[in-house]
Order: structure tokens, then C-alpha cells, then sequence
């Protein structure tokens, strides 16, 4: 368990730099403005997720975190320290879109997807511990789908290849995860299998998750923290505590938020 607390929904960071931090952030692809003065925290121990339409910047936040872009203004800090500086990768682990079809068909094996988590560069001996990795095995078995682990990926449904990604993403035990809409294209149980995982991941072992998803019933019964982007930012704060006239200026169109059991869900 990493040094955190549990307090009421979610785990409260206990001192140390944000996981992420956005300082007046400004970026551009040429003359279009896709994120716009933004300034956001992700603290350690937090369920964070970003909601937001089509177009509104979300992806591209996660690409600005993970080094793939560069601000046009402003400052990005993952723990503590800008991307093109960052040196401890192997703490940070990466759940991409659902895959298309060309990646999804290639003639990898489970076990070997989620072996490509341990990749840390040549080395003549990886080969001979690659059946035998526990790592590998264990990650399988924390995402549920062990008895994959030697089925080809190209085989595996559009769920099951996502908990496989997942545990590429987790092999390295990393303490921060980021989401880009993990669950598109998955069926609705095992939509919910998934989100339940990530709860006990973030709840039990204290990674410091930050999920980018449009789905806003999740986003109420899951994370601590939300963080509503339509080019700048519109709301952050518990997810209990978003309104309608958030909800409403975020898709620009009316929105009702409804309390039932304790419960936000919206329509």
C-alpha cells in the first residue's frame, strides 16, 4: 500500500509534489486552440477523471502529460518534474483508446502483450525469463483474466484485450495510471467490471489513477475527483459536487442533475 490515507471516498495524499500538474496551460495545433489557460492539480492517491465532449481538449491533456506534446504556453509537471525530464517512466502506466484493428491482430500471446510492460531497453537474457516472468503472471491474475494468459491476443474479445492492456499497464506496479476512454466499444458488464477493478486499485493499493472517459454515471460512483474540460476548465472538485449549470456548460446543452440514494445521476 502506497503512504496514504483512506478517508470517506477515496484515498487522501499525505504531503509530496501533485502526480500531475497543469500550470496555465496553452496548446495549439497551428491556428486552433485545443487547450486554453488551464490549470489543474492531480494529488496523490486521487481517482481523477477528466469528462468532457468530443473535441475538448481531454486526449490531449493526457498527451501533454506523458511527454507526446509540448505546451505551446505554460507548465506540465508529472510528479513533480517536467515530461521531457522525467526519468521514472517504470512508475507511470498507460491504458491507450481501444485498439484498431491492425494492432489488435497481431500474433502476440496475453502473457507476451503484458510482458512488453517490462521492456527497459536491449537485453540478450529477456527472452529466457519471458515464460517464467511472475510479474507478468501476477498482473494477469490482478485484472482476472490468468487463464488468457496463453491465448492469442487477435482471439480475445474487445473486453478482454482491454483488462489485457490494463495489465501491461500495471506489470511494472507503477504508482500513477492514465485512462484514455479504457472502455469504448465494451459491453456494458463488463463496463462496469472494469471501473469496479480500477476502484480497487486506487482504494486498496493506492495507485493514483486519472481516467479520461465521456461516461458520466462512472464518473459519479467511481472517482473522487472530477475534472470537467471543454478547452479550459470548466469545474473541479468532488464528484458529488457538480450542478447542472456545469454539466450544462460543459456539452452546451440543458442538463438536470437528480440525487437518488446518495447518488448523483444525470439526464
Amino acid at each position: 500500500m502506497k503512504d496514504a490515507t483512506n478517508k470517506g471516498n477515496g484515498l487522501v495524499p499525505q504531503g509530496g509534489a501533485p502526480y500531475l500538474e497543469f500550470r496555465d496551460v496553452l496548446f495549439a495545433y497551428g491556428a486552433h486552440t485545443v487547450v486554453e489557460n488551464l490549470t489543474l492539480k492531480v494529488e496523490r492517491g486521487e481517482f481523477a477523471a477528466i469528462l468532457g465532449p468530443n473535441g475538448s481538449g481531454k486526449t490531449t491533456l493526457l498527451k501533454l502529460a506523458l511527454g507526446l506534446l509540448t505546451p505551446s504556453r505554460g507548465e506540465v509537471l508529472i510528479i513533480g518534474s517536467p515530461p521531457e525530464k522525467f526519468r521514472e517512466w517504470g512508475r507511470v502506466g498507460y491504458v491507450p483508446q481501444r485498439l484498431d484493428s491492425s494492432q489488435a491482430d497481431y500474433p502476440a500471446t496475453a502473457f507476451e502483450v503484458v510482458a512488453q510492460g517490462l521492456y527497459r531497453g536491449p537485453d540478450p537474457l529477456a527472452f529466457l525469463r519471458l515464460t517464467s516472468n511472475a510479474k507478468v503472471t501476477s498482473a494477469l491474475g490482478t485484472v482476472g483474466v490468468a487463464d488468457l494468459e496463453r491465448k492469442k491476443f487477435s482471439a480475445l474479445s474487445v473486453g478482454q484485450r482491454q483488462r489485457v492492456m490494463l495489465a501491461r499497464a500495471l506489470v511494472r506496479e507503477p504508482d500513477l495510471l492514465v485512462l484514455d476512454e479504457p472502455v469504448a466499444g465494451v459491453d456494458i458488464a463488463a463496463e462496469e467490471r472494469f471501473y469496479a477493478l480500477l476502484r480497487r486499485l486506487n482504494r486498496e493499493r493506492g495507485i493514483t489513477i486519472i481516467l479520461v472517459t465521456h461516461d458520466i454515471g462512472a464518473t459519479m460512483s467511481e472517482a473522487t475527483t472530477v475534472a470537467c474540460i471543454n478547452r479550459t476548465l470548466v469545474f473541479h472538485g468532488p464528484a458529488h459536487a457538480i450542478t447542472h449549470h456545469e454539466l450544462s456548460a460543459l456539452y452546451g446543452i440543458p442538463m438536470e442533475v437528480l440525487l437518488h440514494n446518495a447518488l448523483h445521476e444525470h439526464r
